[in-house]
C-alpha cells in the first residue's frame, strides 16, 4: 500500500477535559489551540496529523484537530464524577475501591436513620397529649405531605442528570443560581447545625430526666424549669466539646457508630410496636395520682389518698387547705390503659393550654385555671401550645429525606436508587408516625399522654414503659440513636460550608475552604461548634425544634421551586428519568413550606427569611459570578423574550423615552479605548435607567483577526466595569471603520430595545489624520440623522469629571439656538440625578434676532420650563446684525486656501499626511485631549516649489460669500457663549448639521466650524436631536 495512504490510530493528547467546569459551561472547542504558531508551523502540524487519521474519518481531519473522536468522548462522560468526598479517616491506609450501593443500603436505611429522631421518644406522646388524635394525626400528615412533595421535586432534580453530593444546596445552586443556591446552602448548614445542638440537648434530656436524675447539678429541676434548662446547657456543653473531639479526631468512630445508631432506632421502634399490642389491656405497672382533674406530680403512691398526712402537709399548710383540695378527690389512675379500654376516645380532641394552667381532665376554667397562686405539686403547662406549634415542634422529625441525594457518588445507579429509596423511606417513616398517633391515643391516658417529662410518674419516659421487653431498652436506644445523629450532624455540616465555600460564591467564607494536614475541614469544624453552642444554650428542645424547622422549611421549599421553575421553564435540558413529577405539585409543596413556616412561628421565619435575602443579595453584589445554566437564567431569558415581544417596534411615548444609549468607543494600536471617560459621561447619563451598550469597530478581516476582536471585547468590558456602565458591549470587524459604524448604528439591538441615542467622540486630530478622518466622524453624523436618533458629540471630554468624583459646584448652561424635540432640556435634568452634577445649577440662554420681543420670549420660556417642572435661570442673548469684520474674512480665506492648495497639488493621504507633518512642526500628534487642536499653521521647511503654488493661491483666491456667512455665524456666537459660560461646568448647544453635498471642501469646512464654534470652550456637549420630541408638558 502507498505510504500517503497508511494510517495510524489518533493520538489522544489533544482531547478535551470534559470534567473541567469550563468546558462544561461552553468554552469553545479551538480555544485550546495555540494560536500564535505562524503559517509553517500550522502546516506541518496538519501533515503529521493527516497521517494519523483513522481511513473512514479522512473527511473530519480538520475536526479532529480540536474536537475529540466519539469514542473518547463517551469514554470521558462514562467516567464523570463530581462529588463530595465523604468523611474518612485520614489514617487510615486506602481502602480498596468499594461496591457501588443499591438502594436498600445506599438510599433507604440512610433515611431511615435521619428521618427517625429525638423528638419521636422524647415528645410525640405530648404532641399526641396535646393536640388529641385528629389534630395530631393532621400535624405528622401535613409533615410528611411537605416532605413527600419536596422528595418528589428533588427526585426530578436529581434524575435530571448527574448530580454532585451535597444535597440540596448542589442541586438548588446549579437549578436557581448561584444566588439562591448560597443561600440556601447556608441556611441548609445553619438548619444542620442547630440539629445537632437539638440531638445533643435531646440526649442530655433524656440522661438526667429519666436516667440519672441525680446528677442536676442545679437542685431538684422537677421544681424549677430553668434549673433544668441550666443542666441542660452546661451538661450539653461538655457534651458537645466530647462529640467535637471524637469528629475531630476520630471520623472513623462516627462511620461505624452510625450503624450501631440505626440499629438502636430500628429495634427500638420495633420494641414499642411488640409492647403496645403487648399491653392491650394495659398494665399496673404505672398509676398517677390525680386531685379531682389535676394531676399531680412527685406524690408517692401509697399516699395518694385525701387524707394523709402527706397530703395535708402540702395542701394544708398553717392548718389552712387550699379551696380546690377541700372541694375535690385524690384518686389513683392507671396510666398504660391498653388498646382494648376505650381510652382512644379520651383522646380525640385537643387541649390546648396557656403557660402556667394545670394539666387536668376536660376544659373547665376550675380545673386548668390557678386561681389561688399556689402551684402546690399540680403539674402545669411551661410553653402556651396551639396547632401550629406543635407543627414546628414536630416537624424535625421528618427531615433527613436529603440523606440519599448526598450519596449520589456512591450508588449503582443514582437516577433509580434516589427516587425509590427516598420515597420509599417516607412513606415508611410516615407510616410509623401516623400509627404511633393513633396507637398513643388508644394506649395511654390523657394526662400522662400530656406529661411532658414524666413527673407524674416519677421521672420516667412514657414512651419507654410501654415498650418490651422494659423501659431500658428505649431508654438506651434513643440516647445511643441521638448521639449518633448528633455525631453525624457535626460532620457532615463542616463539609458543607467547606463545599459552599469552595465555590467561592461567597467571598467571606474562603476561609473555611482550606482543610487541614490530614483533610479535615478543621475551621469549619470550629465555626460548627461555636453555632451549634449558641443553639445549646437555649437549652430547649422546644425553643430549638421550630428554630431549625426554619431553616428546613426554607430549604425545602427552595427543591419545589426549583422544580416548578425548571418544568415550567421547559429548558431543553430538562429531562428527569424520574416522570411522576408536575409543576403543580411543586408549587404545592412550596406553598405548604411558606405556609408552614408563618403558621408556626412568624418571628423565627422572618430571621430564616431575613438570613436568606442578606446571603442572596451578598452573593448578587459581591459574589463571584457563576454560570451553572440555572433556571433564574433561563426565567430571565423567558421574561426578556416576553419583554421584547411585549414592546412596540416603534418609538416609544414622549413620556416614557429615555436614553438608550449607544457609545461608540474609538480604540487605539494596543486595541484599548482612547477615551475612558466617554464610558464615566454614559454612567452620568444613566440615572434615566435606560440600555447602554458599548460598540468598537476594529479594521481588518473578521477571519484572520478574531482573537484581537475577543481581546478588545474583554477590555471594553472591564472598563465597563471599572466606570460601572451596566450595559452591554461588543466588537465588530469591518474592511472600513466608516462602513462598519454605520452597520452598527442600522442594525444594533432588539425590537424596541433599540438604542435612541449616539455617544460620538470628537476626532481632535482631524486637521493632522487627514479627510479619513472628519469623513469617517461625518458619515456617522449622517448615518444617526438619517435612523432618527439623537447623537451627543462630547468635546474636552478629558476634563469631564469622573463617575466617583465628588459633587461639583457651578453651572451646566443650555445654549438653546434651534428645536430639537427637547433633548437639550432633558440631558442636564438627567445629569442631575447623578451625584457628580447634583449641585449645579442650570442656565439656559437662547438667542434673540432684532426682530424679537426678548422681554416676551424669556417670559414664555420661563413659562415653558414650569410646566416641565425643571427648575432654570433664563437668559435671552440679542445678537444685532454687524458687518463681517475682517477675522472673519481672513479666518475663512485662510480655510479655503488650505483646501484648494490640497486639491491643487492632488495629494493623496500619505502625502497629505507628511505635509501636514512638515508644515505645522508637529513630530507628534495628541490624540488623548484638545488642548493642541487650535495651533497656528506654519508654512516653515517647505520646498520652493509649494512655496511658489501658495502664492499663487493667496493671489487668486477670494472667500466664498456661502463660507464667509457661515464663518461670520459661528465667530459671533463663540464670542457670545465664551463671554457667558467661559466658566460653566458644562456648556450643552446645538449640533449644526453636516453639509448636504458630499464633497471634501464642505466636509473640511464644516469641521473648522465647529471648531470655531466652541473654541476657548473647555467642556462641550453638542447635541444633535432625532427629530422626535423627548420631553412634554402633561402628566
Amino acid at each position: 500500500m502507498p505510504d500517503r495512504f497508511q494510517v495510524t490510530k489518533a493520538e489522544e493528547d489533544t482531547v478535551l477535559d470534559y470534567n473541567n467546569d469550563e468546558s462544561a459551561s461552553g468554552k469553545l472547542l479551538g480555544d485550546i489551540l495555540d494560536e500564535t504558531l505562524d503559517s509553517g508551523d500550522i502546516h506541518r502540524a496538519e501533515e503529521n496529523q493527516k497521517s494519523s487519521i483513522d481511513p473512514n474519518l479522512y473527511l473530519y481531519d480538520d475536526d479532529l484537530a480540536t474536537r475529540p473522536h466519539i469514542s473518547t468522548f463517551i469514554s470521558s462522560i462514562a467516567n464523570y464524577e463530581n462529588t463530595i468526598p465523604a468523611a474518612t479517616d485520614p489514617d487510615a491506609k486506602p481502602a480498596a475501591p468499594s461496591a457501588r450501593m443499591g438502594t436498600l443500603i445506599g438510599v433507604f436505611l440512610p433515611c431511615i436513620q435521619n428521618i427517625f429522631g429525638v423528638i419521636l421518644f422524647i415528645r410525640l406522646t405530648w404532641v399526641v397529649g396535646t393536640a388529641g388524635a385528629i389534630c395530631g394525626f393532621l400535624i405528622v400528615l401535613t409533615c410528611c405531605c411537605v416532605t413527600m412533595l419536596t422528595a418528589i421535586s428533588m427526585s426530578a432534580i436529581a434524575t435530571n442528570g448527574v448530580v454532585p453530593a451535597g444535597g440540596s444546596y448542589f442541586m438548588i445552586s446549579r437549578s436557581l443560581g448561584p444566588e439562591f443556591g448560597g443561600a440556601v446552602g447556608m441556611l441548609f448548614y445553619t438548619g444542620t447545625t442547630l440539629a445537632a445542638a437539638m440531638y445533643i440537648v435531646g440526649a442530655v434530656e433524656i440522661v438526667l430526666t429519666y436516667m440519672a436524675p441525680w446528677a442536676s447539678i442545679f437542685g431538684d429541676f422537677t421544681k424549677d424549669a430553668e434549673a433544668m434548662y441550666n443542666n441542660f446547657r452546661v451538661y450539653g456543653t461538655i457534651l458537645l466539646i466530647f462529640m467535637g473531639l471524637i469528629v475531630f479526631v476520630g471520623v472513623k468512630f462516627v462511620n461505624k457508630f452510625a450503624t450501631v445508631a440505626l440499629a438502636c432506632v430500628i429495634l427500638s421502634i420495633i420494641a414499642v410496636y411488640v409492647g403496645i399490642f403487648d399491653n392491650i389491656h394495659g398494665n399496673e405497672k404505672l398509676y398517677m395520682c390525680v386531685l379531682g382533674n389535676r394531676l399531680l406530680k412527685d406524690i408517692p403512691l401509697d399516699n395518694c389518698t385525701k387524707g394523709d398526712p402527706f397530703m395535708v402537709d402540702i395542701y394544708c399548710p398553717d392548718g389552712k387547705c387550699d379551696d380546690y383540695y377541700l372541694t375535690h378527690n385524690v384518686t389513683k389512675v392507671k396510666g398504660i390503659k391498653g388498646l382494648a379500654s376505650g381510652v382512644f376516645y379520651d383522646n380525640i380532641f385537643p387541649s390546648f393550654l396557656e403557660k402556667g394552667q394545670f394539666i387536668s381532665y376536660g376544659k373547665n376554667p376550675s380545673d386548668i385555671e390557678n386561681t389561688s397562686g399556689q402551684t402546690y405539686n399540680q403539674i402545669m403547662a411551661d410553653i402556651t401550645t396551639s396547632f401550629t406549634l406543635l407543627i414546628g415542634i414536630f416537624f424535625p422529625s421528618v427531615t433527613g429525606i436529603m440523606a440519599g441525594s448526598n450519596r449520589s457518588g456512591d450508588l449503582a445507579d443514582a437516577q433509580k436508587s434516589i427516587p425509590i429509596g427516598t420515597i420509599c423511606a417516607i412513606l415508611t417513616t410516615s407510616t410509623v408516625y401516623l400509627s404511633s398517633v393513633m396507637f398513643f391515643a388508644g394506649t395511654v391516658d390523657n394526662l400522662l399522654l400530656r406529661d411532658k417529662f414524666g413527673q407524674s410518674i416519677g421521672g420516667k419516659l412514657v414512651v419507654a414503659n410501654i415498650a418490651w421487653p422494659n423501659q431500658w431498652v428505649i431508654l438506651i436506644g434513643s440516647f445511643l440513636s441521638t448521639l449518633g445523629a448528633g455525631l453525624q450532624s457535626l460532620t457532615g455540616a463542616p463539609r458543607l460550608l467547606q463545599a459552599i465555600a469552595r465555590d467561592e460564591i461567597i467571598p467571606f467564607l474562603a476561609p473555611f475552604a482550606k482543610s487541614s494536614s490530614r483533610g479535615e475541614p478543621t475551621r469549619a469544624l470550629l465555626l460548627t461548634i461555636v453555632i451549634c453552642q449558641c443553639g445549646i444554650l437555649l437549652g430547649n428542645v422546644d425553643l430549638l425544634a421550630p428554630l431549625l424547622s426554619m431553616f428546613f422549611l426554607m430549604c425545602y421549599g427552595f427543591v419545589n421551586l426549583a422544580c416548578a421553575v425548571q418544568t415550567l421553564l421547559r429548558t431543553p435540558n430538562w429531562r428527569p428519568r424520574f416522570k411522576f413529577y408536575h409543576w403543580s405539585l411543586s408549587l404545592i409543596g412550596l406553598t405548604l413550606c411558606i405556609s408552614v413556616m408563618i403558621m408556626t412561628s412568624w418571628y423565627f421565619a422572618l430571621i430564616a427569611m431575613g438570613m436568606a435575602i442578606i446571603i442572596y443579595k451578598y452573593i448578587e453584589y459581591r459574589g463571584a459570578e457563576k454560570e451553572w445554566g440555572d433556571g433564574i437564567r433561563g426565567m430571565a431569558l423567558t421574561a426578556a423574550r416576553y419583554s421584547l415581544l411585549r414592546l412596540e417596534e416603534g418609538p416609544p411615548h414622549t413620556k416614557n423615552w429615555r436614553p438608550q444609549i449607544l457609545v461608540l468607543s474609538k480604540l487605539n494600536d494596543n486595541l484599548l479605548p482612547k477615551y475612558r471617560k466617554i464610558f464615566s459621561f454614559a454612567t452620568q447619563l444613566k440615572a434615566g435607567k435606560g440600555l447602554t451598550i458599548c460598540v468598537s469597530v476594529i479594521k481588518g478581516d473578521h477571519t484572520k483577526i478574531a482573537n484581537k476582536a475577543v481581546d478588545a471585547k474583554s477590555t471594553l468590558r472591564k472598563y465597563m466595569t471599572d466606570e460601572k456602565v451596566k450595559g452591554f458591549c461588543d466588537v465588530l470587524v469591518a474592511q472600513q471603520i466608516g462602513e462598519g459604524l454605520s452597520s452598527v448604528v442600522q442594525t444594533i439591538g432588539l425590537g424596541g430595545m433599540k438604542p435612541n441615542t449616539v455617544i460620538v467622540g470628537w476626532p481632535y486630530s482631524w486637521r493632522q489624520e487627514g479627510r479619513n478622518s472628519w469623513k469617517t466622524f461625518i458619515q456617522t453624523v449622517r448615518t444617526v440623522a438619517a435612523c432618527h436618533m439623537a447623537l451627543l458629540v462630547p468635546k474636552g471630554i478629558n476634563f469631564y469629571p469622573e463617575s466617583n468624583h465628588k459633587a461639583i459646584g457651578g453651572n451646566i448652561d443650555i445654549w438653546w439656538i434651534v428645536h430639537d424635540g427637547g433633548l437639550l432640556m432633558l440631558l442636564p435634568f438627567l445629569l442631575k440625578q447623578h451625584r457628580t452634577w447634583r449641585n449645579c445649577k442650570l442656565r439656559i440662554f437662547t438667542v434673540a434676532q432684532i426682530e424679537d420681543n426678548s422681554i416676551q420670549m424669556k417670559k414664555d420660556l420661563k413659562t415653558f420650563l414650569y410646566h416641565l417642572r425643571i427648575e432654570a435661570d433664563v437668559e435671552v442673548v440679542e445678537m444685532n446684525n454687524s458687518d463681517i469684520s475682517a477675522y472673519t474674512y481672513e479666518r475663512t480665506l485662510m480655510m479655503e486656501q488650505r483646501n484648494q492648495m490640497l486639491r491643487a497639488l492632488g495629494l493623496n493621504k500619505k502625502e497629505n499626511s507628511k505635509v501636514d507633518s512638515h508644515d505645522e512642526k508637529r513630530n507628534s500628534i495628541d490624540l488623548d485631549g484638545p488642548e493642541q487642536e487650535d495651533a497656528p499653521e506654519t508654512t516653515s521647511n517647505k520646498d520652493d516649489s509649494t512655496e511658489k503654488a501658495d502664492g499663487d493661491l493667496k493671489s487668486s483666491v477670494k472667500p466664498d460669500e456661502f463660507n464667509v456667512r457661515r464663518m461670520h455665524t459661528a465667530i459671533k456666537l463663540n464670542e457670545v457663549i465664551v463671554e457667558k459660560s467661559q466658566d460653566a461646568q458644562l456648556v450643552i448647544m446645538n449640533l449644526p448639521g453636516p453639509p448636504r453635498e458630499v464633497r471634501a471642501e464642505r466636509e473640511s469646512n464644516y469641521m473648522e466650524f465647529l471648531e470655531v464654534l466652541t473654541e476657548g470652550l473647555e467642556k462641550v456637549l453638542m447635541v444633535r436631536g432625532g427629530g422626535r420630541e423627548v420631553i412634554t408638558i402633561y402628566s
